[in-house]
């Protein structure tokens, strides 16, 4: 079973609750020792070798994290422990769980659930079903809860138009035995509902027309560490550009990062891709980034690409030892 990248989504995600906090004595110890029977079980439907076990697990999570959330004002509880991405909205009108699980070596699926902030503190929940195994093209899909692409979240990017509330999500998909995902996708709510993908991705065509897309998503070779994620002091959305280390542009588990970034920018409501966001900002020479692939004619320079193979193999053992992404 592959390993799963789950410490980085459990560092540093830690949400305080206000000083005013509604939960009572009883209730915060009450969801404490939940808590410590859900990290068990966490632990257990992530990375137990057992394909029955994970599964049972699961079931049992599922149903244990919904009894607690129906204390009254859960949402001030952060569940630090729990081995699952826990993510809070800038504005702390929602949070979102997410997590992964492997039925067996071939199929691993996400699930989650958005839970909304009530002035009563009741329990307002949607669950989330990953439904990408039933979608041919998981770029076309919009829609609510029941139609969720599936992910592990890591990184929430609100944004505001027209008085309206933007929030983009970046996660993570432990894809196949070969390749992995990474997403970006943007959600709002409807009529208190949520609202997953939609034509927020705009791509400039070499004839000068435009092109949309609802979401975003790179895959690469698995455990090569692909870049995908937002840089607050540039307010842009920084990804790897990928290519073919063996030239079989159908073959998405031999993609690698080639040293170069892409990028995407928030204007008039939408995400606009920037082909050379550092050769742009920063002028010739400038970029932060490492030697490209390819030169400035596109051809590939063996010797480099030799290298930052090398290199990617290299971060994977490395990771495997740590058991890091």
């Amino acid at each position: 079973m592959k390993k799963l990248i789950y410490i980085i989504l459990i560092t540093g995600i830690t949400h305080f609750a206000s000083a005013q906090s509604r939960l009572s004595n009883e209730a915060i110890q009450e969801l404490a020792i939940k808590e410590d029977s859900l990290k068990e079980l966490s632990l257990k439907m992530v990375f137990d070798i057992d394909d029955a076990t994970r599964l049972r697990s699961d079931s049992l999570f599922v149903r244990m994290l919904v009894r607690a959330l129906r204390t009254p004002h859960s949402f001030e509880f952060a569940f630090d422990s729990l081995n699952v991405s826990k993510l809070y909205s800038p504005d702390s009108t929602f949070r979102i769980f997410t997590w992964q699980i492997s039925k067996d070596a071939y199929v691993i699926m996400q699930k989650g659930a958005i839970q909304m902030k009530t002035a009563d503190g009741s329990l307002k929940l949607f669950p989330l079903h990953d439904q990408s195994m039933f979608v041919k093209d998981p770029l076309l899909p919009k829609g609510n809860h029941q139609l969720w692409m599936g992910a592990i979240y890591y990184k929430i990017i609100q944004k505001e138009w027209q008085g309206k509330q933007y929030y983009t999500l970046i996660g993570f998909d432990d894809f196949a035995l070969s390749s992995s995902k990474k997403f970006v996708e943007v959600l709002y709510f409807e009529n208190g509902e949520p609202r997953f993908g939609g034509p927020f991705f705009v791509f400039q065509n070499e004839n000068g027309s435009t092109r949309t897309q609802n979401r975003h998503i790179i895959e690469f070779k698995d455990e090569v560490k692909a870049f995908l994620n937002y840089d607050a002091d540039l307010d842009l959305i920084i990804v790897d550009h990928l290519i073919s280390e063996t030239g079989e542009n159908d073959k998405k588990s031999t993609f690698v990062p080639d040293g170069d970034y892409e990028a995407f920018q928030w204007k008039n409501g939408k995400w606009h891709h920037i082909d050379k966001p550092f050769n742009l900002s920063l002028g010739d020479g400038n970029a932060p980034r490492a030697k490209p692939i390819l030169d400035d004619k596109g051809n590939v320079n063996e010797k480099i690409l030799m290298e930052q193979s090398k290199k990617n193999e290299e971060e994977a053992k490395k990771k495997k030892k740590k058991g890091t992404p």
